[in-house]
């Protein structure tokens, strides 16, 4: 996969976002006829780039799905435990279709060159994570299913591509706005490419947009997150009218590679090392989650991350450990961990591994229905930026790549729904003309000058939004830290935006303000969620709260199920 010569000013379905759910639908769609451009944020595939622009790519653990021959599980018991894990806002409708439709989803991964580790006698080997009742979790390479599945993904478009179906893939692009009508509906989007070295911007005109940026974890000082998670599908969304939901609800992994110093995108490790024997103990060498929840270090993802900030508090340590002292195939079972390890300079000579809770996913997003439709017609949304109600609260370990895969085919079939043609008419192909060229090195002077394309936004210096996320609006939040968060955003200067960077610091402060705003107005502890001012579960707070922007998107000011959030940022 890699930037196209030309790019079209026209197709069916543009994807904006290369990662599990992205490359999915470009499949679907492109062998079901339909035209698609995918506006991959960073590097190609055969770039060589450090770090890839994707979190698909960085996932660990696997997948978890419910396999044929595994007696012992079932479609029910899948549904189940994430029911519990998500604290009583899980949809059930949605998520018993995306766990159904997982096999399937899975089989036509495999059937696309996907490879998955296997015993002796070919069957497919699964371990247990956090939540699970069983073993069900499916895995490549160890702990590094997430870069086997993005290979896989892009080995097969490139095959696709070879093989006739019409799927462009431009890099180094970046969405700006997406494009509507009149009438709200969607007509394209626009677009900047940024290499580094020249920037130019386009627009492309298409019925069906498809949003699978991923998350936010830059929104934090410290992420399991790639440089690319800086919540641009969320913001593209809201200025686009549509509505959001659960963003208060980020999950913090438990167990991020403690790095004295660091900051950005730090290593995870893989909740899989609990789950064959690894465990968590503070610096004292107690165990972090004993007494707390009857799963010890296999419970729910907040339950664990909270145990653990507890746990350096009572020490008064820097972090906690992951004990690995009995794990005598830690090298060979987990190579992307030890990896991690030894890139950072970490030294676990000891048998501990230092961990602390980091940023790690996005568990609300855009409202999708499940066939990926968000509240905009025309605007699609599916991955970590969708929310289709499967996570609720608190996503259960190793569904993210199960939804990516289901809701990615599911986007492509309604692409394709929305692309044939109406009674009495004839599907028009989109016009084979093109704009500039984009390629590997820069981006030709025919494209759009980019202060043609620029706006203004509020925007918030990164750093000084990530720690202020980091101090008020993350594993512990109240009253006065938020209403403190909101006040700065709301004071944010106006800045012209031309860049990359600029777009992506202006994301960050809208998707900031947002999930403030929920995290506001919840005042209850629940799943990721903990409120220190309102620590108790309220019952009648058991639902999700759609959010849309109120006004114009430079007011950062935001609607609770049709009334102004309260402390909304009024400017």
């Amino acid at each position: 996969m890699a930037v196209i010569a030309e790019v079209p000013t026209r197709a069916d379905l543009v994807i904006v976002g290369a990662g599990v759910a992205g490359l999915t639908a470009a499949l679907r769609a492109a062998r079901g006829g339909l035209s698609v451009v995918v506006l991959n944020k960073g590097a190609g595939a055969d770039s060589g780039a450090a770090e890839r622009p994707s979190s698909t790519f960085y996932a660990q653990g696997g997948i978890a799905v419910v396999l044929p021959d595994n007696a012992e599980d079932s479609i029910g018991l899948h549904v189940a435990d994430t029911l519990a894990a998500g604290a009583g806002l899980v949809v059930p409708e949605p998520t018993e279709l995306i766990v159904a439709d997982g096999w399937d989803a899975v089989s036509a991964l495999i059937d696309d060159g996907a490879e998955f580790d296997r015993d002796a006698d070919g069957r497919l080997l699964r371990t247990r994570e956090g939540g699970h009742s069983v073993r069900r979790i499916i895995h490549a390479g160890g702990d590094a299913t997430g870069a086997h599945v993005q290979r896989s993904l892009e080995r097969a478009t490139t095959a696709a591509i070879a093989e006739g179906c019409d799927i462009r893939c431009v890099d180094h692009a970046m969405a700006t706005q997406i494009l509507q009508s009149a009438e709200g509906e969607v007509t394209g989007v626009t677009y900047l490419v940024d290499d580094g070295e020249s920037t130019g911007n386009g627009t492309i005109t298409a019925p069906t947009v498809l949003v699978a940026t991923g998350g936010a974890g830059h929104l934090y000082a410290a992420t399991t997150n790639p440089g690319g998670a800086t919540g641009d599908g969320i913001a593209l969304a809201l200025r686009a009218g549509a509505q959001v939901a659960d963003l208060e609800f980020i999950q913090f992994h438990p167990t991020m590679l403690y790095v004295p110093g660091a900051r950005g995108r730090r290593s995870l490790v893989s909740e899989a090392l609990r789950g064959e024997g690894a465990r968590l103990v503070d610096a004292e060498g107690n165990s972090v989650t004993e007494g707390v929840h009857p799963m010890g270090d296999l419970a729910p993802r907040d339950v664990v991350a909270r145990a653990v900030e507890a746990a350096i508090e009572r020490t008064g340590a820097d972090c906690a450990y992951l004990d690995i002292s009995g794990m005598p195939d830690f090298a060979t079972r987990f190579p992307t961990v030890r990896a991690g390890i030894e890139a950072a300079g970490v030294d676990i000579s000891d048998g501990r591994i230092p961990i602390v809770p980091g940023a790690h996913y996005l568990c609300g997003g855009v409202v999708t229905d499940e066939h990926a439709n968000t509240t905009v017609t025309g605007l699609l949304a599916a991955g970590e930026v969708a929310r289709t109600g499967l996570h609720g609260a608190n996503r259960l370990a190793s569904n993210s790549l199960l939804e990516g895969l289901v809701m990615g085919g599911r986007a492509a079939a309604e692409a394709i729904r929305r692309a044939a043609p109406k009674p009495g008419t004839s599907r028009q192909t989109p016009q084979d003309s093109r704009v500039g060229s984009v390629a590997n090195r820069g981006v030709s002077s025919q494209l759009s000058p980019r202060r043609d394309h620029s706006t203004r936004a509020r925007v918030l210096p990164r750093t000084e939004l990530q720690n202020l996320m980091s101090h008020e609006v993350a594993l512990q939040r109240d009253d006065e830290g938020l209403r403190a968060t909101l006040a700065a955003l709301a004071a944010a200067p106006i800045r012209e935006l031309r860049g990359r960077a600029d777009y992506e610091d202006a994301a960050l402060t809208l998707v900031a303000a947002a999930v403030t705003s929920a995290a506001l107005g919840r005042t209850e502890s629940r799943g990721a969620h903990h409120r220190a001012d309102h620590p108790e579960t309220d019952a009648a707070q058991a639902r999700s709260v759609g959010l849309r922007m109120a006004g114009d998107a430079d007011d950062l000011r935001f609607e609770r199920d049709g009334e102004p959030v309260e402390r909304s940022l009024a400017l």
